[in-house]
């Protein structure tokens, strides 16, 4: 059996790993943007091209491979309608044709999506082609937005008041801004309450849900410092998280399964792939912050290292609609994914240091906890290659996750682990720890009383 992967990230490692653990023992052929060293051993071929958008150089490696299937990782050459292509020459994916795929690529159409199909979980918004009206909607909503360019935005296209905008003059601009580069912007009210991700397979009818994961966007510790595109996160042994309730999880599982219907009645298309609910649990209920058509990324890693159930047979059931036909299985593990940065994340990244990694780390069998309930993963993201080093090429490095009986368990296996990396780096030693959950707990608590 062959595979054709697109993307080179942490994320994609973890997915690579996921298909390399198959039975089915199945050759991975990569399309890719720069090397990924752990990536590159686990695979047939290893092919790089500018971009994952880039058609011709798609129809070519399909060509070439002849791949049973495709996997495509990253958001870009989803919503670039990648999908859509492979399925004219023949391939089938695990990733969502471009008019499904409008849950990422567009802002507007979800919230739209959502209002139209009477689905819960909608702030108060609006979509803007032009700056008339802004200001009268912001001043209605008064000190509480967020504003967000409607299309793909490399993370940057995100907003919120107090955080990046300390005015009405201020969130304009940006929504100018965003109006140069995307046809329109949507402002919404802003949420209070935490974060978590709930996503799912999805074959189009049916979904089967992963565990819940927190991640961590702040660059330093205590969740201060700018935002970035995720110092690490993690996943409870129960597929829940210690502040959130069942009543919560219900709520964001209707949630998905509503919108998966509704985007078939919507585009005529199902969506099939990785349904990625990014929420909001509030005073009220559980609302809904954005969705992504793609495994998140480190969330990936703490959940593709516990799945037990085979991953090719899972990709097989997404592509032929029989998802509820297989039994979807995590180990009951809890997970935590320390991201290692360069210094100066991520504002004035240091590109081209060297990073050494200790052979303790590199193979697992020789790890000291690798055994039993406790083990640890490493998954490479953003490095290069440089005379026979590797260095840090200015963004998330590498992902270190622990796997333990419990959540601090986890989170000591990936500290631990990470002393055995050398380099001009950097990490959050707080996620995951007592500390920084009770006060989810205590935010939870007091929002409803």
């Amino acid at each position: 059996m062959r595979i054709l992967l697109l993307g080179n990230g942490g994320r994609e490692h973890a997915i690579a790993e996921a298909f390399h653990r198959s039975a089915h023992h199945p050759e991975l052929h990569v399309l890719a943007t720069k090397v990924n060293p752990g990536i590159r051993t686990l695979a047939k071929s290893y092919e790089i091209v500018k971009s994952l958008s880039d058609i011709d150089a798609l129809k070519a490696a399909v060509k070439k491979v002849k791949p049973d299937f495709a996997f495509v990782g990253p958001d870009n050459p989803i919503g670039d309608g990648m999908v859509d292509v492979l399925e004219e020459l023949g391939v089938p994916a695990v990733a969502p044709k471009k008019a499904p795929a409008q849950l990422e690529s567009s802002k507007y159409f979800t919230r739209e999506l959502l209002e139209k199909h009477l689905i819960p979980g909608n702030p108060r918004f609006r979509q803007f082609t032009s700056d008339a009206g802004i200001m009268e909607f912001l001043q209605e909503l008064g000190n509480d937005y967020v504003v967000k360019a409607d299309g793909l935005a490399f993370g940057k296209g995100v907003k919120v008041s107090g955080d990046h905008l300390h005015s009405h003059e201020q969130a304009l601009a940006f929504a100018r801004e965003c109006l140069q580069a995307h046809p329109s912007v949507v402002i919404e009210e802003k949420l209070t309450g935490v974060e978590f991700s709930l996503m799912a397979f999805a074959d189009g009818k049916h979904l089967a849900f992963m565990p819940c994961v927190q991640d961590h966007k702040r660059a330093y510790e205590g969740d201060e410092g700018p935002n970035t595109g995720g110092m690490g996160s993690y996943s409870d042994v129960n597929y829940s998280l210690p502040f959130l309730t069942q009543q919560d999880l219900d709520q964001a599982q209707g949630i998905s399964r509503a919108v998966l219907e509704a985007v078939k009645e919507e585009t005529g298309q199902e969506f099939k792939g990785i349904l990625y609910g990014g929420f909001m649990a509030c005073k009220d209920g559980v609302k809904l912050i954005e969705y992504n058509a793609r495994f998140g990324d480190p969330e990936a890693m703490n959940v593709l290292p516990i799945l037990e159930t085979d991953f090719v047979e899972l990709c097989q059931a997404i592509i032929t609609g029989t998802l509820d036909q297989l039994e979807v299985k995590f180990a009951p593990k809890a997970t935590v994914c320390l991201y290692v940065v360069p210094e100066g994340y991520p504002d004035d990244s240091q590109a081209g240091e060297t990073l050494i990694i200790d052979k303790i780390l590199l193979e697992p069998e020789l790890w000291p906890r690798s055994r039993g309930s406790n083990s640890v993963q490493l998954f490479y993201s953003s490095v290069d290659e440089k005379d026979g080093r590797l260095v840090t090429s200015g963004s998330r490095s590498l992902g270190v996750v622990g796997v333990g009986d419990s959540i601090e368990a986890a989170r000591r296996q990936a500290v631990e682990a990470i002393k055995q990396i050398q380099g001009k780096i950097f990490y959050r030693k707080d996620i995951g720890s007592a500390e920084l959950i009770q006060k989810r707990i205590d935010l939870m608590g007091e929002l409803r009383g």
